[in-house]
């Protein structure tokens, strides 16, 4: 038998997150199984990760960071994953898995993960050994698979990419490439059905890597889960949430840390700072603290109030500081502010919308000149990275 967890992504993220809950989970007796972890890309350090993974029993992760205002430095192994397979190499035995023992997928594919590749066709659905190229696809062929084999057993799916709705947007991906490849009437119901497409949140910063395979990352860690009839968690964890109220996770995330992160990134691009300088370093700048400080005190948190929410408001931004500040993680700026333009879209325009709606005072002036400097309007909201 092979694992009941199968994981598409190899990203240190991952390492720190999903599969670092399940390894905790094991060790407690609360998890489902063990993980196989797969490849989808033909990026060098992911066919690295693989090779590690494939050999080594456990990897390090190293929590680093402050926690309630107590200093947390420790090293965890993970355990967790047990196999480790390249998509284009090994696909005969993950068809094989997810059609005999996968009872739960997991995803993290990145930006692209969800295009879809005009390489594909029809004709994937029956090839035993040769793998889709996009990942929609792989996943239609592995449940078209699993369906023809064992009509009445779906398989909950649990994607962590940071798209908004991402269970729903995966589901009407797959389903609607499976009408346009006039799939039978019955297996459209068994995906829409038996399959359980699960909305969820993750939110923890993983900074850098462990070579060959490892992670660190900060104390905070949250997996927020909406809740879905029918759905099989891979393992219950102190930092996984089941919430029939998962927007407001989504809004506190985008808005508090999101938003400042990119409100940093903008005051460090206008006023072209060092390169090298990391989140933790402009924390401790006066100004730039200052400055956003009052971004949230004034111009988020009154928003959140709005909604009957500013208890809850005040107590993540209080987290948030305090990851913000966090001394062991080498953020750096520079990184954050890749696709400025577009996270300022995602980030800050949503924001102003939803305080425009709820009639919210004062204004949110000095993001409004944060939008301006770049061209943008407020926009409707959406959850996003």
């Amino acid at each position: 038998m092979s694992e009941p967890i199968l994981q598409f992504g190899t990203s240190r993220f991952l390492q720190a997150h999903v599969a670092l809950f399940v390894a905790q989970a094991l060790g407690r007796g609360e998890a489902i199984g063990g993980i196989s972890v797969v490849q989808t890309t033909g990026n060098p350090a992911s066919e690295a990760r693989i090779a590690a993974l494939a050999q080594a029993g456990s990897y390090p992760v190293r929590i680093r960071g402050r926690e309630n205002g107590a200093v947390v430095d420790t090293v965890v192994q993970c355990g967790a994953v047990r196999a480790a397979w390249v998509a284009k190499r090994d696909w005969a035995a993950i068809r094989h898995a997810v059609i005999h023992d996968v009872r739960v997928i997991v995803s993290n594919t990145g930006d692209a993960g969800y295009r879809l590749d005009e390489r594909d066709s029809p004709a994937v659905l029956a090839l035993h050994d040769e793998a889709p190229h996009s990942y929609p696809a792989k996943l239609l062929a592995l449940l078209h698979a699993r369906w023809r084999e064992r009509p009445g057993a779906g398989v909950s799916i649990f994607p962590c990419e940071l798209v908004a709705s991402n269970g729903d947007t995966l589901r009407d991906l797959v389903i609607g490439l499976a009408q346009r490849w006039a799939q039978p009437v019955p297996f459209i119901a068994y995906l829409s059905q038996q399959c359980v497409w699960v909305n969820s949140l993750v939110d923890r910063i993983v900074s850098e890597p462990i070579e060959p395979v490892g992670a660190v990352a900060e104390p905070y860690a949250l997996w927020a889960i909406e809740r879905r009839p029918g759905m099989e968690l891979p393992c219950t964890h102190d930092d996984i949430v089941v919430t029939d109220d998962l927007r407001s996770y989504e809004q506190l995330k985008l808005f508090f840390l999101n938003l400042g992160h990119t409100w940093l990134a903008d005051q460090w691009l206008a006023q072209r700072r060092n390169a090298e300088e990391t989140v933790f370093d402009a924390m401790n700048d006066a100004a730039l603290r200052a400055g956003i400080e009052a971004v949230w005190e004034q111009e988020v948190l009154p928003v959140f109030t709005a909604m009957g929410l500013g208890d809850r408001a005040e107590q993540y931004l209080a987290s948030v500081r305090e990851r913000l500040l966090n001394p062991y993680l080498d953020h750096r700026i520079a990184d954050i502010a890749q696709n400025h333009v577009e996270k300022v879209r995602r980030r800050i325009a949503p924001l102003i919308a939803l305080a425009d709606s709820l009639a919210v005072a004062p204004h949110q002036t000095r993001l409004r000149e944060t939008l301006a400097r770049h061209g943008l309007a407020p926009a409707a909201q959406a959850a996003a990275s």
